[in-house]
């Protein structure tokens, strides 16, 4: 059965195809996943490689944690499943943070005189 490894600390440089090379020494490598930014399309410093067995998940660990790769020292472990978070709605449809949306309050406008203080 695959199992699915995290890899931390990548460096922006460091590519699939260079991930698939490395973590090929250690057996067979089902898929890989460098993760990137979707604002400026580079590597969020992290990724995940799918080995074909545990044993070979197992070897990649002990090899590959704390080895530097591309000028970096990298983090190999067991990927976690993902937690479920909670949808906040996004975007601009919430609520704004640090609004009241029942006041409206204000920017008073004004004529551009001076204030009188009676």
């Amino acid at each position: 059965m695959a199992k699915k490894l995290y890899v931390g600390g990548l460096s922006y440089d460091t590519t699939e195809d260079g991930l698939r090379d490395l973590f090929a020494q250690a057996g067979s490598v089902d898929s890989v996943a460098v993760i990137m930014d979707r604002m400026s399309g580079r590597s969020k410093g992290f990724g995940f490689v799918e080995m074909s067995t545990e044993a070979e998940a197992q070897a990649a660990i002990e090899q590959f944690n704390g080895k530097e790769l591309d000028g970096r020292s990298i983090t190999v472990n067991e990927a976690r499943p993902q937690e479920d978070r909670p949808r906040t709605g996004g975007g601009f449809g919430g609520q704004r943070r640090g609004f009241d949306n029942n006041r409206r309050g204000g920017f008073g406008g004004g004529s551009g005189a001076p204030r009188r203080s009676w």
